[in-house]
């Protein structure tokens, strides 16, 4: 019996192992799911990353739009730290963002408190506000632009009312006057996106942890900045990084309203970079100065990062 049992275990491991088959279940669903992303990874190849790879590699050369292309080196980023009207035009972009940033935040804030509660009241102006939304950027810059026209939009009598202005003034006038006409317009056009975000980030807020602050004896603002701030930080990250990038690469609203005027004070980073590449035609300056605006918005992405490990970790 012994010696058949090892005959046995002898020959069996002589024998070869059966060859597993190429196509196995797990190797099926990759290529599965290989098959159902390819749609996708080729439109984010085809127009993301050879744009991406395009754009840095005509920064590095003189490129008009006809003619020969020639090999400058860094000689284009040498020349936008030089160029005044790069640089008043990224101190305007700052400026407009800062401006835009709380503007944007406090009403869409309030707006999402408001709206926190159940029924159909609380849907109804959840819808309202969120209508200007669905309304293009293009068509409220041109709605705006109609209504702060002088002598034919109802803004200049209403200041005039007010007594804020003269009937006859021109909102364009100044930039001053033409920033703040374009961050109204912002505000009404984006606020409703931003209260959706916060809104969302406080229904999902347990309202157990309310409750037991007030049963503690905590005051409404107390309850907000120690239980309901601390747990919206993410939200706020998020909503914050997405205004600031939005704010970041502004151009429809001021090419629509302001066309960079007046004397070329509303020319936002994405404005000039529109100008140098498709009205003066040098396009390998043009994308030397996309390349230095995209530095900029990794620096945003790589904030908002680390601003939402920091929440996550804490």
């Amino acid at each position: 019996m012994t010696e058949t049992t090892l005959a046995e275990k002898s020959v069996a491991a002589a024998a070869p192992e059966p060859k597993r088959p190429w196509l196995t279940n797990r190797r099926r669903r990759q290529l599965m799911g290989l098959l159902l992303v390819s749609p996708a990874l080729a439109v984010v190849i085809v127009f993301f990353l050879v744009p991406l790879v395009m754009t840095f590699w005509m920064s590095f050369h003189e490129w008009p739009l006809l003619g020969d292309h020639e090999f400058i080196g860094l000689d284009n980023y040498k020349q936008a730290i030089d160029d005044t009207e790069w640089r008043n035009a990224i101190w305007f972009t700052l400026k407009y963002t800062l401006l835009i940033t709380p503007a944007l935040l406090v009403p869409a804030l309030i707006q999402a408190f408001l709206v926190n509660r159940p029924g159909r009241g609380a849907r109804f102006f959840q819808t309202i506000y969120f209508l200007p939304v669905v309304i293009g950027f293009a068509a409220g810059a041109y709605l705006w632009l109609y209504l702060a026209q002088p002598g034919l939009g109802p803004l200049s009598d209403l200041s005039a009312r007010f007594g804020l202005s003269e009937t006859t003034d021109n909102w364009f006038a100044t930039g001053t006057s033409a920033l703040l006409l374009v961050s109204l317009m912002v505000v009404w056009k984006q606020t409703g996106m931003q209260m959706i975000l916060l809104l969302s980030g406080l229904q999902s807020i347990p309202e157990e942890l309310n409750e037991a602050a007030r049963i503690d004896g905590a005051s409404r603002w107390a309850s907000f900045r120690y239980v309901t701030l601390p747990l919206l930080r993410p939200t706020l990250a998020l909503v914050l990084v997405f205004s600031v990038a939005g704010s970041l690469l502004a151009f429809d609203q001021f090419f629509i309203m302001t066309a960079g005027g007046p004397s070329n004070s509303t020319i936002t980073a994405v404005y000039q970079i529109y100008r140098t590449s498709f009205i003066n035609f040098d396009l390998g300056y043009g994308a030397a100065l996309s390349a230095m605006l995209m530095v900029v918005l990794a620096a945003v992405s790589a904030v908002q990062m680390l601003l939402l490990r920091k929440t996550d970790h804490s």
